[in-house]
């Protein structure tokens, strides 16, 4: 049996973050989301081979799996132009020789329970996963019959069901080849479902369906922040790095090797600190909150609910809450990440040219990497700071700031091109 995830996409939706990463690399609890994907996987019996089909930043991924210990079983299909997820699919059927009953799994999807992936293996029938959720108009919807899927409407106005298109599949390849022949959808790509529109005409597929609190689409950035809040709920109590006098744990809390919590420092779990990082002196870090490797949270510094990436300086006098905040940052003391609208209503996020909800109260800022914020910045909820970019001293930022730009604060913000000598 092989298995095969669908790696390629570039995330467009999620920058900054995917400026300078490809989406297998996102960290949840500081681990690549890939990696939880290959862990599951591992554990499934009689599992010959990974078909990995990658295109964006294909080679930040091939080099990351280089030295897996899962590098034997890993095939890469570079599917080139991405046109498509039924493009993917079958490139990597065709490309990698695969045969018989065959794991498809989306690179962008995270689980609270990876066992699903070897259940559906175990009951040897052609499956599709469905969950149900509320705003079912934003995804595939299964047309279901007595647990038999009978089709799938992609982003319908008026959904048949709640029931939605999970993005797993174990499905014979050979089948899938025998009905590749379809038509560009209309935004010009070819569709994985309608493959399985074509496959559900002539032979049955089983809807598994799973809890949709047990799985996340990670399509939007505040997506990833819930991935982690899931991630992060499994968490054990584990103290691998050196803790001075006077800091306070409370709950479950991971502190990884050669990481130092100074004194006075307050760490409130569900809570995850990276190899190498520095928390404190007089830190506060907040429930739900991933510190990844190398990264220092200095002096009286609150971190709540929040993504930290690798190797970002948060030194002194800072408040991160409900925030992304990517890797070789460097925030500026007084650096403040706003969160709560003043309306209490949901907070909004330009995606992609549009104002999109994000159905939280609380949202803070997405910042990509290699920003650095002078003294005194305040980042409003929803906002996002392309990478690479400054934002000078004392300006408050309501707007989202493309990269390698210069934002300066006079009263009202303005935005040059950053010149580096």
């Amino acid at each position: 049996m092989k298995a095969v995830i669908l790696a390629a996409g570039k995330g467009t939706r999620l920058l900054p973050i995917t400026e300078t990463r490809p989406k297998p690399l996102m960290p949840i609890m500081c681990k690549p989301l890939i990696e939880w994907q290959l862990e599951a996987l591992s554990r499934i019996k009689g599992l010959e081979e990974i078909v990995i089909v990658v295109s964006y930043m294909k080679d930040k991924v091939m080099k990351y799996l280089d030295n897996h210990p899962l590098r034997d079983k890993i095939v890469f299909i570079d599917q080139g132009e991405e046109l498509g997820t039924g493009d993917a699919v079958v490139k990597a059927i065709e490309n990698a020789g695969v045969s018989g009953k065959t794991l498809i799994v989306y690179g962008d999807l995270f689980l609270g329970d990876w066992n699903i992936l070897e259940e559906i293996v175990r009951s040897n029938t052609n499956s599709i996963v469905g969950v149900a959720v509320d705003n079912p108009q934003d995804y595939g919807v299964l047309i279901v019959e007595d647990e038999v899927f009978k089709g799938v409407i992609e982003k319908p106005e008026n959904p048949p069901s709640n029931i939605v298109n999970a993005g797993i599949y174990y499905l014979d390849a050979d089948t899938i080849i025998a009905h590749k022949d379809i038509k560009p959808s209309p935004r010009g790509e070819l569709e994985f479902t309608d493959i399985l529109n074509s496959i559900a005409d002539e032979s049955e597929i089983r809807v598994y369906s799973i809890d949709k609190s047990m799985w996340i689409d990670i399509g939007l950035p505040w997506n990833l922040l819930e991935a982690n809040k899931l991630a992060l709920e499994k968490i054990e109590l584990e103290i691998k790095g050196r803790i001075e006098q006077n800091v306070v744990i409370k709950g479950r809390v991971f502190i990884d090797e050669d990481a130092l919590v100074r004194s006075f420092t307050y760490i409130e779990g569900p809570a995850y600190i990276g190899k190498n990082a520095v928390i404190g002196p007089n830190a506060r870090i907040r429930p739900y909150t991933s510190i990844c490797e190398g990264t220092r949270i200095g002096f009286s510094v609150e971190v709540k609910e929040s993504i930290v990436m690798e190797h970002t300086h948060i030194s002194h006098l800072a408040y991160v809450g409900d925030s992304i905040i990517c890797e070789n940052v460097n925030f500026g003391a007084g650096t403040i990440t706003a969160n709560l609208r003043f309306d209490d209503k949901p907070v909004k996020m330009i995606i992609k040219g549009r104002r999109v909800s994000s159905g939280r109260r609380k949202l803070g800022a997405v910042v990509g990497a290699g920003v650095k914020t002078g003294i005194n910045v305040s980042l409003m909820p929803g906002a996002k700071i392309g990478s690479n970019s400054w934002i000078a001293p004392g300006a408050v930022v309501y707007h989202d700031i493309p990269s390698n730009s210069f934002y300066k604060w006079r009263g009202e913000g303005y935005i040059e091109a950053l010149k580096r000598e």
